[in-house]
């Protein structure tokens, strides 16, 4: 561990406690950084059935192992709580420069316990460490704020909530300075909770490579790798919106709150020709080779003025889809969201699910104050600022779609959610793969972004009779280059067949993106079709001095999986909660729907490979002896 910082800062906001602790390094060693800091810390310290707007909640941020150093993509931070919109394990991942300043000043890890009695912010400046008040602060946007911490500690980086964590909404976002956030699970409202409106941080220290020639080899061979990658190119010019013709193509987009599989127009809308209308840059993080991101400036029409990081498949099925608004209503719910801090997915679910609600006849014109229609994007953000202040009916919504399906009769159909969160875009009934499977077996609850195929294909859309396999697509060249070891790859590709297997490559995948979420590296395609354990390994050793295999850093990423999911079942998880809405399998799409009863099959057979018992979902003995949480289980 020589030159590896190694230092977790521990603040308690209740008391004006400032620690610093040194890592243990079997902590390195068996979690990493990134998420499985975060999951072992939680694990350990939180007490089973915290309230997650409680004093008890805690919140991390854990830079990944690579972060700091030149590796391509290694920018990103996780945070983490219990989440107060699923009250399961809570976790976001962000990139941006946070992470790069909080390893440069010399932790790996910050963690926040407790409550403060007024509003304060965290300043941090390499040791300095100071808990400053923040009344001033407290009901001021977060763009404001920025604007305002970046020239009382310039140079700084900003971790802030806006109106979103201080009315503690359930999917309120702790934003990563103007344009980028920690988006799901409701992190911004632990925030509110704990009356910490920012963090600054500033590092000045750089950090140092055990071995800078072998560090320089791993970087230079990582950005070839990406750059080999068969998305690459179109990843570089297009970002994520690659995927949005193709999933409209499959009828598998969020449409008007998953009751159409796509729109007319939808190319015109959220297909890749936005960007080449709207956008006039790329926006790239640190360390990043790809630099999906896109600048967009309106300078004419309703939302003139309008300057943005966007042009994400995030927004645009989360708005243009599930909402139904045009490309520049898009743009500008966006930079709503960033201002207010508050998840783009979720509350584009909750007014998808309001929308339909008042077309159903479930609440009415009254319960609202004006009138609700998909499209229309005055009233939705008439709805979003009213959600944003718990004004009237806001104040259930604020809530997320499942709670306030509570208050509804015969409403719960139209919450589109899986464990309490909002699930976006993919429809499973227009698109069964790897990817949908993992809506139900993510351990956040409904999400896309903790398992993915690593070479998802995006031409075929066969749909195999018993739901197990998915067409594989790609060139026995492409098998060969796939960093997996040959006994797992077997498993998961069957190249005679020309099918994946869904539960193998489940259970790889979401370890995969476990390890990058350790290690702070981003999960785009480049980087999942070319990046694996064996260059990860390089980096590591070459960084921190570990000898670590790539065996070796797949079972870290697999051990914090089970912790977290031994974690959700400490905090009363249940196997039953592993369910599409009842509108996936009762409701037709394009003439489809879907098989409960094979879905579950599926379902079982996942847990079988990963060492769960069938039915209940739990982590097997013999699983968790392997991976070391057998005493820590018990």
């Amino acid at each position: 561990m020589k030159d590896y910082s190694g230092k977790i800062l521990e603040i308690d906001l209740s008391h004006g406690l400032i620690r610093f602790k040194d890592i243990e390094p079997q902590l390195l060693r068996q979690y990493l950084g990134g998420i499985g800091f975060n999951a072992r810390i939680l694990y350990e310290q939180m007490p089973a059935g915290a309230d997650p707007l409680g004093e008890d909640n805690i919140l991390v941020f854990s830079a990944g192992t690579l972060v700091g150093t030149p590796f391509p993509t290694a920018s990103r931070t996780e945070a983490s709580a219990k989440s107060p919109l699923s009250g399961g394990f809570g976790t976001s991942n962000s990139g941006a420069f946070f992470g790069l300043q909080l390893k440069t000043a010399g932790f790996d890890a910050l963690v926040i316990k407790g409550k403060s009695p007024d509003p304060v912010y965290i300043a941090i400046n390499d040791e300095d460490v100071q808990i400053l008040a923040a009344g001033s602060l407290w009901g001021k946007e977060c763009w404001e704020c920025v604007d305002y911490l970046e020239k009382k500690h310039f140079g700084s980086e900003i971790a802030l909530i806006g109106h979103g964590g201080e009315n503690l909404l359930r999917f309120a976002s702790i934003e990563n300075g103007r344009y980028d956030g920690w988006g799901r699970t409701g992190l911004g409202a632990v925030m509110g909770s704990k009356n910490l409106k920012a963090i600054t941080v500033k590092g000045t220290k750089g950090r140092k490579a055990h071995d800078p020639v072998a560090l320089l080899k791993a970087v230079k061979d990582g950005q070839q790798l990406i750059k080999s990658a068969s998305s690459y190119l179109a990843f570089t010019e297009y970002g994520t919106l690659n995927a949005s013709i193709p999933y409209s193509k499959f009828k598998a987009i969020s449409a008007h709150n998953f009751t159409k599989g796509t729109l007319p127009g939808w190319k015109d809308i959220g297909g890749r020709p936005i960007v080449d209308k709207y956008g006039s840059r790329h926006v790239a993080c640190q360390s990043c080779i790809i630099a999906c991101g896109h600048w967009v400036e309106l300078t004419e029409g309703k939302y003139a003025g309008v300057k943005v990081k966007d042009l994400e498949i995030t927004p645009v099925m989360s708005f243009g889809a599930t909402v139904g608004l045009d490309t520049e209503a898009i743009i500008k719910a966006s930079e709503l969201c960033q201002r207010y801090g508050v998840d783009m997915v979720s509350v584009g679910g909750v007014l998808g699910f309001a929308i339909e609600l008042y077309k159903q006849g479930i609440i009415s014109k009254e319960d609202i104050g004006f009138e609700l229609e998909f499209g229309d994007d005055e009233a939705a953000f008439k709805l979003l600022h009213m959600i944003i202040n718990r004004e009237g009916i806001g104040d259930i919504l604020a809530e997320g779609t499942k709670r306030a399906a509570e208050r509804f009769a015969q409403a719960d159909r139209y919450a589109i959610q899986i464990k309490g969160m909002e699930i976006p875009m993919i429809d499973p009934r227009g698109r069964w793969s790897t990817w949908t499977l993992g809506m139900l077996t993510n351990l956040r609850g409904g999400d896309h972004l903790r398992c993915r195929n690593p070479v998802e294909n995006l031409r075929f859309n066969e749909r195999d009779e018993e739901y197990s396999k998915e067409r594989f697509g790609f060139k026995q060249s492409m098998y060969d280059q796939l960093d997996i070891p040959e006994e797992v790859k077997r498993k998961a590709i069957d190249l005679e067949q020309d099918t994946t297997d869904i539960p193998e490559m489940s259970k790889w995948a979401e370890d995969l993106i476990n390890l990058y979420n350790s290690v702070g590296i981003c999960i785009r395609p480049p980087v999942m079709e070319k990046v694996g354990p064996t260059i990860i390994a390089e980096a590591c050793r070459a960084f921190i001095g570990i000898e670590f295999t790539p065996a070796d850093l797949m079972e870290s990423a697999e051990r914090t999986w089970n912790l977290i999911k031994l974690f959700n079942l400490r905090e009363g998880e249940k196997v039953e909660a592993s369910k599409f809405p009842r509108r996936f399998y009762e409701e037709e799409l394009d003439g489809k729907v879907l098989d409960e009863a094979k879905v579950q099959k599926v379902l079982e057979k996942y847990y079988q490979v990963r060492g769960w018992d069938s039915k209940t979902g739990r982590p097997e003995k013999d699983t968790l002896k392997r991976l070391q949480l057998d005493q820590l289980s018990e």
